[in-house]
């Protein structure tokens, strides 16, 4: 695959889970990839990078802040397209502003601003979430279908504290204003909880969540059910949104919507030599979720990887770092 033979492109947070396997997939497709990470110098964000196939011809590493305005200005200059996928993902915070609104909203603009300046830049496309599309207080009943049309209340989630899903939905309704406002062909990439074998030598919060259910965790709540999707799509997904030209607006990604006790039931099939609670085994796996409109997304091209395989995948990727062993 060629595609990208003579295209450069910049991705942000390139150390991160879904902007690894992106840049990791550029490069396989010929891209010239400029990357930015918080400290180029830190062999635990570059290490896994620097080591990928087409790497030394076609990648290359910069620093990049965030906060600082015009901080990428030089990277996405000549650049045909850009993705923006830096952004913390963290559920437990003590100052929100600082440790996750920030970063998300004055992030994602000061990034937009530098496109603006470019015109070479064709489309950004932004990893965004499902937190910045779910959460409208509609409940989310079995015959309920989730589609790009929804958009989360950022005022129920500051009342909530929902500070994660507060800085997506606020960095997200900040980027359309000013895109449209300075004529950015841009697309939003929205997917769920992401699964799938680990390119970086670090835990990320979705595939935490793994571990913790692999570790045996004997009490959690069981009502909300998760919205998962496979890291492979998710980065096959922003490629697609960049290189088809008619490719436009949100795309949510969700392959399979489930209660966590549907993911123990899997992990026990597979694993059954881990420490399962026995009281969540096949409790509650009938139990009807709602649904998230998948149509958009494979307008995309992106035929959903099996929650099974993604969940098989996530554990043999984590025992081969040794996050776990049996």
């Amino acid at each position: 695959m060629s595609t990208g033979e003579g295209k450069v492109v910049c991705v942000t947070g390139a150390a991160g889970f879904v902007a690894s396997w992106l840049v990791k997939l550029l490069l396989q497709r010929g891209y010239t990839v400029k990357a930015t990470v918080r400290d180029p110098n830190d062999p635990k964000k570059t290490e896994h990078l620097l080591s990928l196939d087409g790497a030394r011809e076609r990648l290359r590493l910069f620093k990049a802040d965030l906060l600082e305005e015009g901080s990428f200005d030089s990277v996405v200059d000549g650049c045909d397209g850009v993705f923006h996928t830096a952004s913390p993902v963290v559920m437990q915070v003590t100052d929100p502003q600082t440790e996750l609104i920030d970063p998300a909203l004055k992030g994602t603009i000061n990034v937009l601003r530098s496109c603006s300046k470019v015109p070479s830049v064709k489309r950004v496309v932004v990893t965004s979430s499902m937190s910045a599309v779910e959460y409208n207080g509609k409940p989310l009943t079995p015959e309920v279908i989730i589609d790009e049309s929804w958009f989360s209340d950022a005022v129920l989630c500051k009342e909530s504290k929902l500070w994660y899903k507060l800085s997506k939905t606020l960095a997200e309704e900040a980027a359309w204003k000013f895109s449209k406002e300075n004529g950015i062909d841009m697309v939003m990439i929205h997917p769920g909880w992401v699964l799938g074998p680990l390119l970086q030598p670090t835990l990320n919060l979705s595939v935490e969540e793994i571990l913790k259910l692999l570790n045996g965790v004997q009490t959690f709540p069981d009502t909300n059910a998760y919205t998962w999707v496979d890291v492979r799509d998710v980065a096959n997904a922003h490629i697609q949104a960049f290189e088809l030209p008619e490719a436009s607006g949100r795309y949510c990604l969700v392959g399979t919507v489930s209660h966590r006790s549907e993911t123990l039931n899997i992990l026990d099939k597979l694993y059954p030599a881990t420490h399962i609670p026995e009281k969540w085994k096949d409790d509650q796996t009938c139990v009807p979720t709602f649904r998230v409109s998948q149509e958009k997304a494979k307008s995309l091209g992106i035929h959903f990887t099996p929650l099974e395989v993604s969940i098989k995948d996530t554990v043999e990727s984590l025992k081969e770092k040794n996050f776990i062993s049996f």
